[in-house]
């Protein structure tokens, strides 16, 4: 199937792109196919689009193209019924220039000295840029600083199509409604993991263009898999809007993680507090302690913003706090552990602990930032002989900030550990069985709070 526009030559009008879109005959290119694009794809391909999947790495790609999945809650019969409609995955970029519309979801970590590691951003953009025509839509949906869309994705457009005559359309640029230009928006992607209440279409997604042709294309793109598309001015504010949402959690987080450090002295039990507080009906809104934040977003967010901010002046004090002590966390975890193992006559050094869950949230197999590798990592520094068990996780490896070459241990003979630590709460562990077999319980989830032991030790 051709594109809705074949080359430069032959300017597309809006009305022709929207109506590419309306009929289904756009086709649409997704760069990235982890946590954010594979999901994305299903929903385009669920309303008969014809989808191409990138990825460099070529074992994503070949068990697509085989209809496997490799996310737990995507199950094989997904990828299946994508294909059916059209969907395939490759690595040659090249098919870019088939595209209609091409949407990015790569990842945007941080740096060991906590400044933006846009590295994926911009290899990807410069990989698919010499591919890239008039007529067609870019959309930059990683979770980034307010700025890159310019910064990077128009900069980079505009310069590798200079000699090509390629560039991104923008208001006032043409007198006509002709799409002589590359169209380019910022929508960020507000996946959940493990969130199986709220349907994928029933999340409103914010677009920001960077003129109203890119912004129409976009919100007639995403309101077609989407039940609201929520347009702002521009892709800066767009930007904006992810952080502000993220750090907003962010920063509550650290409020209830400081306050739990506060009450253990005290002898006021958080969990009951925070439980107290939320039978409010106005004003409050429940958020939980934990051995610290995880994901690609909440970790990650406070410190773009404000990296950014210093590049105005601005030192955003408060933010910067907020993700400072969710990194503190683990460490938290640790002293807490070694003093209830010193109270029962032990040490952590050469302790015999269990971990149980690695993934960074409950009952999804994602180990992005997961504070559970922190912990392990800080415990054996600490002389602990460390196991762990996720019934997700057969084994883990190394990664950016990690390298534990470790295999998940059975979930059993628990009395051969002097510890057992519950760092992430699945729904699927037999939490009484744990607590009884156990000699020491450290309960960083209050996965616990039904049960009534001395052994549990809620930190």
């Amino acid at each position: 199937m051709t594109p809705i526009k074949s080359a430069v030559s032959t300017a597309a009008a809006l009305e022709e792109w929207l109506t590419g879109v309306d009929r289904r005959t756009a086709q649409v290119g997704v760069i990235g196919l982890g946590y954010v694009g594979l999901p994305l794809i299903l929903l385009l391909s669920e309303e008969r689009f014809r989808v191409t999947g990138f990825d460099v790495d070529a074992s994503k790609v070949e068990s697509l193209n085989h209809g496997r999945s490799y996310i737990h809650r995507i199950e094989p019969e997904h990828i299946r019924a994508a294909q059916r409609s059209g969907f395939h995955a490759t690595s040659n970029f090249a098919e870019i220039a088939e595209m209609d519309a091409v949407l990015i979801c790569v990842p945007t970590p941080l740096n060991p000295d906590h400044t933006p590691d846009m590295s994926y951003v911009v290899s990807t953009i410069e990989e698919i840029a010499p591919y890239l025509r008039a007529g067609q839509l870019v959309v930059l949906e990683s979770t980034t600083y307010p700025g890159t869309t310019e910064e990077i994705i128009v900069e980079t457009i505009n310069r590798y199509g200079a000699a090509r005559g390629v560039k991104v359309l923008r208001e006032g640029a043409v007198a006509s409604s002709d799409l002589d230009g590359v169209m380019v928006a910022f929508s960020p992607e507000r996946e959940d993991p493990g969130n199986l209440i709220t349907p994928r279409r029933e999340i409103p997604k914010v677009i920001g263009g960077v003129d109203s042709r890119a912004t129409a294309a976009a919100v007639a793109l995403y309101g077609s898999i989407f039940h609201k598309t929520v347009p702002v001015s521009s892709p800066a504010a767009a930007e904006m809007t992810k952080l502000l949402e993220n750090i907003y959690r962010c920063v509550n987080i650290a409020l209830v993680n400081e306050l739990k450090q506060l009450s253990e002295p005290m002898g006021i039990d958080i969990w009951e507090v925070i439980d107290a507080a939320a039978t409010k009906p106005f004003g409050f809104q429940p958020f939980y302690p934990g051995p610290g934040v995880g994901g690609h977003c909440i970790p990650i967010d406070p410190f773009y913003l404000n990296w950014k901010a210093q590049q105005f002046g601005v030192q955003a004090k408060f933010i910067e706090l907020a993700g400072e002590v969710n990194e503190a966390m683990p460490d938290y975890v640790v002293q807490s552990t070694a003093r209830a193992l010193e109270r029962s006559g032990g040490s952590l050094k050469g302790a015999k602990v269990l971990v149980l869950g690695i993934a960074y949230k409950r009952d999804v197999d994602d180990l992005r930032e997961s504070p559970s590798l922190v912990v392990i990592e800080k415990l054996r520094k600490a002389g602990a002989d460390v196991a762990y068990n996720d019934p997700f996780f057969e084994q883990v490896g190394s990664g950016r900030h990690y390298d534990l070459q470790m295999r998940s241990t059975p979930l059993e003979n628990l009395e051969r550990f002097d510890c057992v630590m519950i760092l992430t709460d699945h729904s699927l562990y037999p939490y009484e069985e744990i607590v009884s077999q156990s000699r020491l319980v450290i309960d960083t989830r209050n996965a616990t709070r039904a049960i009534d032991s001395p052994k549990i030790v809620r930190c």
